[in-house]
């Protein structure tokens, strides 16, 4: 399991730019105008993690199989677009299926590509954004309630709930707040994301930066970083023009071409892991001589249900798992030397794995 990512922004912002420097094509045409993406472009890209090829060659793995993660390029919004403006609510609907949504805010200038605005004020942006975001989860809201009267009405006792979540998150849109700004009980958690509310949806902000602001920042960036430390939301620099270039490069020369630029590493490794964060994802390894591979999960995760990840019959017939570190099966250099060290071992059904842990699962069939 990875995770989708929905990209959103005015249109100009470099939204196009980035998602095809992420997923290494030229699928999302970049141009000059607004609405050059009619359809909603989907990339799936391997997540880049440095300790999967030091397992593989350890273990003489013959394959490498990464975790992905799916980006989707939506078109660009514009204020009215919760009420048709634009290309409207079929794109507000593509955010619905996405588990966070990043922000691309344009935070560089350049006379030859236009603003849909008229100006470079990134806050102004992300809040237009947000705005359209909010008024469609009222309208959406407003029709699901009354829906949901008639059921109520018929003794339909689930209708209930639905209507307490309805009205919690119609109360702080209504004050000007998004949905996600709402302290969810943990009862309610399944049927909150039910709900499916576009701001609901955990938020991370990319500043699309100059070239020359890549490694560090701007003005821009430090004032999209401030209001980002405000609301708990993510955020990271990025220049999609340099990503874009490096998308093109060979792995040595990109590297070359990054320590040039000052940059320790490519742009989709910074997002990709504000992302994890984000979400509260990690990583686990299953290693062997046929595959090394990587699987994502949410922290928190129990050892069966790290195990339904790869099949559901592992998760409803587990039995144990057989459990090394990261650490120390590099140290042992590889499962039998973590054994000699007394690093091995045995965990049941309450076990929650650890980022990094190399698992075997044993289940019954």
């Amino acid at each position: 399991m990875g995770f989708r990512m929905g990209i959103v922004g005015l249109p100009n912002v470099g939204k196009s730019t980035l998602f095809n420097a992420l997923t290494r094509t030229a699928a999302a045409q970049a141009a000059n105008f607004p609405f050059c993406t009619i359809e909603p472009n989907v990339g799936d890209v391997a997540v880049p993690d440095a300790r999967l090829e030091k397992l593989a060659a350890i273990a003489g793995s013959k394959q490498i199989i990464p975790t992905r993660m799916t980006f989707v390029d939506i078109a660009g919004l514009v204020r009215g677009a919760s009420k048709g403006e634009g290309l409207g609510n079929q794109f507000l609907a593509n955010i619905r299926e996405c588990d966070a949504v990043a922000h691309v805010l344009r935070c560089f200038e350049d006379d030859d590509i236009t603003h849909v605005e008229g100006k470079i004020d990134p806050i102004a942006d992300a809040e237009t954004i947000e705005t359209e975001l909010m008024l469609s989860d009222l309208e959406s809201i407003e029709r699901r309630l009354a829906n949901l009267a008639r059921k109520i009405k018929g003794g339909d006792k689930d209708a209930g709930d639905q209507v307490r979540l309805l009205q919690m998150a119609q109360k702080v849109l209504e004050e000007g707040r998004p949905a996600r700004s709402i302290a969810v009980a943990e009862d309610d958690v399944r049927n909150w994301r039910l709900l499916q509310l576009l701001t609901s949806k955990p938020v991370l902000f990319v500043c699309n930066v100059e070239e020359a602001s890549a490694s560090q920042g701007n003005s821009q960036s430090a004032r999209v970083a401030e209001m980002a430390a405000k609301q708990g939301a993510g955020m990271v620099v990025i220049s999609a023009r340099i990503e874009e270039e490096i998308s093109q490069l060979a792995a040595d020369e990109a590297e070359m071409f990054l320590g040039e630029m000052g940059l320790e590493e490519a742009g989709l490794d910074r997002l990709i892991r504000a992302g994890y964060a984000l979400l509260g994802l990690q990583t686990y390894f299953t290693v062997g001589p046929k595959e090394a591979r990587a699987w994502t999960i949410p922290k928190g995760t129990l050892a069966p249900q790290a195990a339904g990840v790869i099949h559901g019959d592992f998760e409803k017939g587990f039995i144990r798992s057989e459990t090394v570190g990261y650490d120390d099966y590099i140290a042992g250099n590889g499962e039998a030397g973590a054994k000699e060290a007394g690093k091995f071992r045995v965990e049941g059904k309450t076990y929650l794995v650890k980022d990094g842990d190399v698992l075997h699962f044993l289940f019954s069939g």
